[in-house]
Parts: C-alpha cells; sequence; structure tokens
C-alpha cells in the first residue's frame, strides 16, 4: 500500500469513528430530557428582552470600560518597560509581573470588597468593574504594546530625529501609530478575553439593572430549574466573540499580507 492510500485509508477509519460515536450518541440521548433541559422554549421566552436590553448591554459595557482603561494604562506601562529610567522599568516589570500571576478572580474581590472596607469608601459599580478588568487586561496588553514598538524598524526613529522631531514627538507620531498596526490582532483577542472576564462580575453583588450575561443565566438557572437560560446567555456570548475572532483573523491575514 502506497502511502496516499494508507493516509487515505486512515482518514476513513477515523471519519468511521466519528461517525459511530455520532449515531451510538442519538440512539443513546434522551432526547425529551435534552429538549426538557436545554431548549425549553417557554422559560426560553421569558428571558427576553431582559437577556437583550440588560445583560447583553452591561456586558459589551463592562467589556468596553475595561478595555479603554486596560488599553491606556497598557500604552502607559509598554512606554515604562522601555524607557531609559530604571525606575519607571522597575514599576512596570514588577505591575505586570504581579498582575499576569494573580488571577482576575482576586483582583475582582479586592476591588469589590476589600478596598471599600479598608479605606471605607464607596465606589461606583461601573468603577469597580473597569479598574478589575483593565488592571488586569493592561498587564497583558502592555507586553504586546512593547512588542509592536521593538517591532518597528529603528530607522523609522532616525529618519524623524534627522528631520528635527523630538525623540518624544516621534515616538507618539511615527513609532507608536505603526506599533498598533502591527499589534491589532493581539489586542482584539485580548478584547475577547475581557469579554468572558466580565463573566466574573457576578461577584459584586449586582442589582437588577447591572446584571451582566452569566449572572443573569445563572439566576435564571435557579429560578427555572433549566439550564437553558445558560444555553441563551452563551450563545450572546458568541454573539459577541465569534464576529471578534473573525476580525482577528482578517487582521491577521492583512498584516501578514503587508508584511
Amino acid at each position: 500500500m502506497t502511502r496516499r492510500n494508507r493516509t487515505r485509508a486512515i482518514r476513513t477509519a477515523q471519519y468511521g469513528v466519528l461517525l459511530i460515536v455520532v449515531l451510538v450518541f442519538a440512539l443513546a440521548a434522551d432526547w425529551g430530557e435534552l429538549r426538557r433541559a436545554f431548549f425549553d422554549v417557554e422559560v426560553a421566552k421569558k428571558q427576553f428582552p431582559d437577556v437583550i436590553t440588560t445583560a447583553l448591554v452591561n456586558t459589551v459595557v463592562y467589556t468596553v470600560l475595561g478595555f479603554v482603561f486596560g488599553l491606556a494604562l497598557g500604552l502607559l506601562l509598554a512606554l515604562m518597560r522601555l524607557s531609559q529610567v530604571l525606575p519607571y522599568r522597575w514599576l512596570a516589570i514588577a505591575y505586570i509581573e504581579f498582575f499576569r500571576g494573580v488571577p482576575a478572580l482576586l483582583v475582582f474581590i479586592a476591588l469589590g470588597y476589600g478596598v471599600p472596607v479598608a479605606f471605607q469608601v464607596s465606589i461606583n459599580q461601573y468603577v469597580t468593574v473597569m479598574l478589575a478588568l483593565g488592571l488586569v487586561g493592561a498587564a497583558y496588553m502592555a507586553e504586546t504594546i512593547r512588542a509592536g514598538i521593538q517591532a518597528v524598524p529603528k530607522g523609522q526613529t532616525e529618519a524623524a530625529r534627522s528631520l528635527g522631531m523630538s525623540p518624544t514627538w516621534a515616538m507618539i507620531s511615527i513609532v507608536i501609530p505603526q506599533a498598533f498596526r502591527i499589534v491589532l490582532p493581539p489586542l482584539a483577542n485580548e478584547l475577547i478575553l475581557l469579554t468572558k472576564d466580565s463573566s466574573l462580575v457576578y461577584l459584586l453583588g449586582l442589582s437588577l439593572d447591572q446584571y451582566e450575561l452569566a449572572k443573569f443565566g445563572r439566576d435564571a438557572l435557579n429560578q427555572h430549574r433549566s439550564l437553558t437560560p445558560i444555553l441563551i446567555a452563551g450563545l450572546f456570548y458568541l454573539a459577541i466573540t465569534l464576529p471578534l475572532g473573525h476580525l482577528v483573523r482578517r487582521l491577521e491575514a492583512r498584516t501578514a499580507k503587508a508584511r
């Protein structure tokens, strides 16, 4: 048997095994019970329109707030990480290593409960979410932006300096815009991760008008004893992340083509 025939036979066998597994599952499954647990139409109807007008909208708002804050802080940290001033570099490295090593769950708990108790202050819920998501996201985005800045050819900076630009203005007007074009795909991936991390907001004890998708689905699950609300919440997460994933692939293809 030739190599091509062996490869074809192995692939056919794999397809056959997959087909058998699917058939066994289809024959053994209790479709009535599955429909009741995951696809209860009456329970699904009760989730609308609140799952869109409240949960989906809040998820998007939380994600955008965290991403914008994290991006601004990440850019600052990246510049500090590349600075010639040693204390700036040390501070940036310490921040990045700390927040990349600490679970986002602990950051939410610290900002939601620890800081208000320790300093006797009341922090707005949206500000808490923005800080929690942004502080964690900034640590990852800082390294991404730093890599993008270092990927810009040094000749760009030298050409800007030869035209009389200051180092600061050359960085702002020449280097950073090119770096962001390079790092757009990984930044879009970070946006997807922040979308999913926004599900940790449930730890903060939200009011009904502050529910996001995960909290909304969890409460509806407890109320109706059906997994249908969780399935609906997952579908709406996919409605956010799948277009972002497609955008990442388009950006990666465009970046590869430009190179």
